[in-house]
């Protein structure tokens, strides 16, 4: 029998996590959408403590939003110079100590493993926000939500991850979601910034994968495009990124050869891999995708502090 019990539960790798417990949190989600809009008191007297040792706009205002519109509230910090951290105090004693104020913790951190290693050391929920080039579960939940909202479905699609497909965690933590479905994924990226081994070996056995360089290619085929920027921030080599920067472009030139109903999403921020003329289009949903983030992450909040079952 499927154990569907969410309470006090991490949020660490969408590894985690079946299909059908995938599908639970998107028809949770759904169900917040009402709340999202009038605001309900189902997590009052909760807090959540928001701990970013990275630079974040939507996933940070996002987790916030999500918490004070179930009427929770919030504490914590927005970049690791304002913490404690600055002081030497390693990651396992922040944990230990904001566990005292909180009754959920979303973490953001640079280097991989840190969502792991707080769950390890916490006795509040532990929400992955962003683990270093690793993963960000919660960003492919709201990506499949979008997916399934937009086009009614995820069985049967024919989705593309274009980009920084090496250090971009969006697409690790979504490809990883997406291999619970029936769907053919296409890799599109630069040789250098490819899927990671692991990656591609824990999904292409689940699901087809094609793996190239040529969005032209592809373009004409796919339902859904899923569009990542080069991260400057995460290249050793600044040449290395001088190289690939600029590699694909979104403009209205190559949506000609796509399908009507194709739908373009993007984690953000973007630099200039969607033109502005694409955000008029119908095919652009990546601003709805910030939307969906809150519905999600109310959803997750409401799971994992047990207000829903």
């Amino acid at each position: 029998m499927l154990n569907l019990e969410f309470k006090g539960r991490d949020i660490v790798s969408i590894e985690d996590f079946s299909r059908e417990e995938i599908n639970y949190i998107l028809n949770i989600s759904r169900s917040m959408e009402p709340l999202a809009s009038k605001g309900s008191d189902m997590l009052k007297g909760k807090i959540l403590a928001t701990l970013f040792f990275e630079p974040s706009t939507r996933t940070r205002l996002s987790f916030e939003t999500a918490m004070l519109k179930l009427g929770g509230a919030v504490i914590g910090f927005a970049e690791a110079e304002v913490a404690s951290v600055r002081k030497g105090e390693n990651l396992a004693d922040t944990i230990r100590t904001v566990e005292n104020y909180a009754d959920v913790i979303a973490l953001r951190h640079p280097l991989d493993g840190a969502a792991k290693l707080a769950a390890e050391f916490s006795k509040v929920p532990i929400l992955n926000a962003g683990s270093g080039s690793e993963e960000h579960p919660t960003q492919a939940l709201m990506d499949l939500y979008t997916m399934q909202k937009e086009k009614g479905k995820i069985d049967g699609l024919k989705i593309a991850l274009v980009g920084d497909l090496r250090y971009g965690r969006t697409v690790h933590s979504l490809a990883y979601a997406l291999s619970l479905y029936d769907i053919k994924l296409y890799l599109i990226s630069p040789e250098s910034l490819k899927m990671r081994k692991e990656v591609i070996h824990a999904v292409e056995n689940k699901i087809s994968v094609v793996e190239g360089t040529d969005l032209e290619e592809v373009i004409p085929q796919i339902d859904v495009l899923y569009v990542t920027r080069i991260q400057k921030e995460r290249f050793p080599d600044a040449a290395e990124y001088a190289k690939v920067k600029g590699t694909y472009k979104i403009d209205l030139k190559l949506l000609k050869n796509a399908k009507k109903d194709l739908i373009i999403l993007h984690p953000l921020p973007r630099l200039d891999e969607i033109a502005a003329e694409v955000d008029a289009t119908p095919q652009a949903r990546y601003f709805q995708q910030v939307w969906n983030g809150i519905v999600v992450r109310m959803a997750l909040l409401a799971l994992v502090l047990g207000a829903v079952k």
